[in-house]
């Protein structure tokens, strides 16, 4: 099991972001725990010091004589392992956390998305699985590859259907099919398929059926090459 402790000077910002991590690991079955959660830095310290840490979300900017990052260099003594996540509201912060093996900084406002992709990444490292992700907007968000199912062209925007939400962004198919994994196809002039996701499709009707019952055009400038891809995945 994980050992999560997190300090924040903020109690009512410490006790919403407890309740949103628990939360998360009920929803993917994590095995983890809250061990510690606190306002002050001496019973953190002194929490640590004689509790196993394996990961320390830490607010940068604390009412306290020390700061998030001179408490992380101390941990880091101590504990070569622990995870360190940041947060702040202070963006000019960002780079000083990294130089202590940060795996993630959190801007806040902190919202449940952006929470639950962190401890998604850490969970797939810590078991040796991790999964590839996508930028998809300069705010940072990432999507794992495997979630996709597929990118539609709506206008000036590009939405991300994945298997649990949609995610919108300024984009165009032309700033990202060249970072795409092969595994994404062009199947219309509005829709990229990723054709590891999908159940079905159908040639007549020009369709592409996914698990969660949400469908893609074919277009017929596409549907050659298409198929020709979707056969080399094993899927026909």
């Amino acid at each position: 099991m994980l050992n999560f402790v997190i300090c924040d000077d903020n109690l009512n910002i410490l006790d919403k972001f407890s309740k949103i991590l628990e939360s998360i690991f009920i929803k993917h079955n994590y095995d983890a725990q809250i061990g510690f959660k606190t306002d002050n830095v001496d019973e953190l310290l002194d929490y640590v010091d004689d509790n196993k840490t394996d990961v320390l979300i830490l607010d940068i900017n604390l009412k306290s004589d020390k700061s998030g990052l001179e408490i992380a260099s101390l941990v880091r003594k101590k504990y070569k392992d622990t995870y360190f996540i940041f947060t702040t509201a202070h963006l000019e912060y960002a780079m000083m956390a990294y130089r202590f093996k940060t795996f993630d900084y959190l801007a806040k406002p902190i919202t449940y998305e952006r929470l639950e992709e962190t401890i998604i990444r850490l969970f797939d490292d810590v078991n040796g699985c991790p999964k590839k992700y996508i930028k998809i907007d300069n705010k940072k968000t990432i999507i794992a590859e495997d979630e996709i199912l597929y990118i539609k062209r709506d206008a000036m925007k590009l939405i991300f259907h994945t298997k649990n939400r949609d995610y919108e962004t300024y984009s165009s198919f032309v700033k990202i099919q060249d970072s795409l994994p092969s595994n994404f196809i062009r199947s219309h002039k509005s829709f990229i398929v990723n054709v590891n996701n999908l159940i079905n499709l159908d040639p007549v009707e020009d369709l592409i059926y996914f698990d969660n019952g949400s469908t893609c055009d074919i277009g017929p400038k596409y549907k050659k090459t298409l198929i020709e891809e979707v056969k080399k995945y094993g899927h026909f």
